[in-house]
């Protein structure tokens, strides 16, 4: 177990995120002993294992007391410990809410992209699924169009702030099309997010740029099954 748990805790600070199906990061979240010791040598460094079970990937991060001493210094700390202004964090949320909150709606609901919408009477008995089946990617085209000018122009947030975020693992760009990246849901935290946007000014400004976001928190509605919907009619 020694070799293991050095070689994961070596590839975290070098690599920052791994994905969730690595044989090592498997064992961290089903071995409670190994998973212990792992935690154990990251908090000795100031850090912890950042889990999501609805993300693709596991990431290292700073615990909460380490935030300030190892960023308090920096001038960009007012706004983003990685660095990021205020207008790419406005994105970042953009994309963010673009992106996972339909994503989660899928998970909780046990349902995929390519899916007409159809309840699925064994769906709450599927794994969470992740990864291209249940999170689809938006047309940077668009992003642009309809977000650039409130984010300082289009050719900044084409030139300089898409590629930031994409150096950063937010996000992935192939092809014209913007992808979730290994951090984008695991670094921002659904649960304190979604009410919060969605119940928001900023739903009313995807809303009309021609983007509707879900109605409600995906949680709200995870035990709300379609048989159950069926005998309330009756």
């Amino acid at each position: 177990m020694e070799q293991d748990i050095k070689t994961l805790t070596a590839r975290l600070l070098a690599n920052r995120w791994l994905p969730r199906n690595d044989r090592l990061v498997r064992r961290a979240l089903v071995d409670e002993t190994f998973r212990v010791e792992l935690d154990h040598r990251l908090a000795a460094v100031g850090l912890q294992l950042q889990d999501n079970p609805y993300a693709g990937h596991v990431a290292a991060a700073l615990v909460p007391e380490m935030i300030e001493p190892v960023f308090g210094a920096k001038r960009e700390y007012a706004a983003s410990n990685v660095g990021l202004t205020r207008d790419e964090i406005a994105l970042l949320v953009v994309i963010w809410s673009l992106i996972v909150l339909p994503k989660r709606e899928r998970q909780v609901t046990r349902r995929e992209v390519a899916d007409d919408g159809q309840g699925d009477m064994f769906g709450a008995d599927k794994p969470v699924e992740h990864g291209e089946t249940v999170s689809a990617g938006i047309s940077e085209a668009s992003l642009i169009a309809d977000f650039g000018p409130l984010l300082g122009g289009r050719s900044r947030v084409k030139n300089f702030m898409l590629g930031k975020l994409a150096r950063l693992g937010f996000i992935e760009r192939r092809n014209g099309i913007l992808a979730e990246g290994p951090l984008l849901d695991v670094a921002l935290d659904y649960r304190v997010m979604a009410d919060r946007i969605i119940h928001g000014t900023l739903a009313e400004v995807i809303a009309r740029a021609g983007h509707p976001l879900p109605e409600t928190n995906a949680f709200e509605v995870a035990d709300v099954l379609p048989d159950e919907d069926v005998e309330e009619d009756a």
